[in-house]
């Protein structure tokens, strides 16, 4: 059989390529342009994150498995504004920081009012929570590394986990109940005809021990090993501690739901484990999930409704501003107040929480 030409082969090279420059024009002039250094910030919360532009939706996350680098370039997440000074350091979920930390759906974290109750002038507020994960995943996914990157002596983490810990479906082992359902409530049935339901990843184990369970991971096609919840946060405080930094175990923000007029709490489990951690590590605990359910207690249904922007879990500015209150008052309450100094104008009102 003879050969094609050489020739003809470049010949419809070239033509391909001529047919393609068109396209490849039209597809740079609708590409958005790159943030250009120094570009606006938002304002209101120093969150530190890009603006969007006038009209636009929030950014979304590329679809798929990235590199935790990536992701949180996607979602705004910063370093310190001024690596001099010593910085206050935020890690947790979603409700410490919503989405991109810019309130899409009227929902935001308390990590952006926090802002205003300190003087960036003496300290800088580094919120580097993720909304969706848990004390696990944060740390499979690459983002405990990133956030170890500037850690540094003398700083201060907050480290906030539980609302996302619970989702690990291990054959045989009694499920944690879901502390989103009402009391007593269960998840709805699946279908008839539904697969089982595969082992899910992202949480931890329940409990403080060193239990572990090996499980495929689909996101990575790999055998993950799942500790314990209370594994996870001796880990967080043992690698703060290596980098001479200050770790500060906060429980987690309780959700709105009523039992006998009183706010639930995750005593038997999430809240009581964190507590247990930190006194046995010897660290500050911020007992955040009783903390403002005994406010919430306090105000009442009514209330407390318009504090929430969903029906359980995420609260508006308002509610925000009420959960970043009362983490100052917990971190004042610590001894010898160790912030008090780094306080702003607006942060030195709120007084050590002395209970209720």
């Amino acid at each position: 059989m003879p050969k094609k030409s050489s020739f003809a082969n470049h010949s419809l090279l070239a033509a391909a390529v001529t047919c393609l420059l068109p396209l490849l024009a039209l597809a740079a002039q609708q590409a958005p342009p790159a943030p250009a250094p120094g570009a606006a910030r938002t304002g209101g919360t120093g969150s530190g994150a890009l603006a969007a532009a006038p009209g636009a939706g929030p950014a979304r996350r590329p679809a798929g498995p990235q590199d935790a680098r990536t992701s949180e370039i996607g979602l705004g997440l910063t370093s310190p504004e001024n690596p001099k000074l010593p910085s206050l350091i935020l890690i947790g979920d979603s409700t410490v920081r919503n989405g991109h930390g810019t309130g899409s759906d009227g929902l935001w974290g308390w990590g952006a009012p926090i802002f205003d109750l300190f003087d960036p002038d003496k300290i800088n507020v580094v919120n580097r929570a993720i909304g969706g994960l848990s004390s696990h995943s944060y740390i499979s996914q690459g983002h405990w590394d990133l956030a170890l990157e500037i850690i540094k002596p003398g700083d201060y983490v907050l480290i906030q986990w539980g609302h996302n810990d619970g989702p690990v479906n291990v054959p045989g082992a009694k499920p944690i109940p879901d502390a989103g359902l009402a009391p007593g409530a269960t998840p709805p049935a699946p279908p008839a005809n539904a697969a089982p339901r595969p082992v899910m990843t992202g949480g931890s184990l329940p409990g403080i021990g060193e239990e572990t369970y090996d499980a495929p991971d689909a996101r990575t096609n790999t055998t993950v090993t799942i500790h314990t919840y209370g594994w996870y946060l001796r880990k967080y405080i043992a690698d703060v501690k290596a980098k001479g930094a200050t770790p500060v175990i906060c429980s987690l923000v309780p959700r709105k739901i009523w039992q006998d007029g009183k706010i639930v709490r995750q005593t038997s489990t999430f809240r009581g484990w964190a507590q247990q951690v930190a006194e046995q590590q010897h660290v500050g605990f911020i007992d955040l999930n009783d903390i403002i359910a005994r406010k919430y207690d306090a105000l009442g249904e009514a209330a407390v409704d318009p504090l929430f922007g969903d029906p359980h879990t995420h609260t508006t500015m308002a509610g925000a501003v009420l959960s970043a209150e009362y983490v100052v008052a917990g971190l004042r309450a610590l001894p010898g107040d160790p912030l008090a100094a780094d306080l702003s104008d607006k942060g030195k009102l709120v007084k050590p929480y002395s209970g209720m």
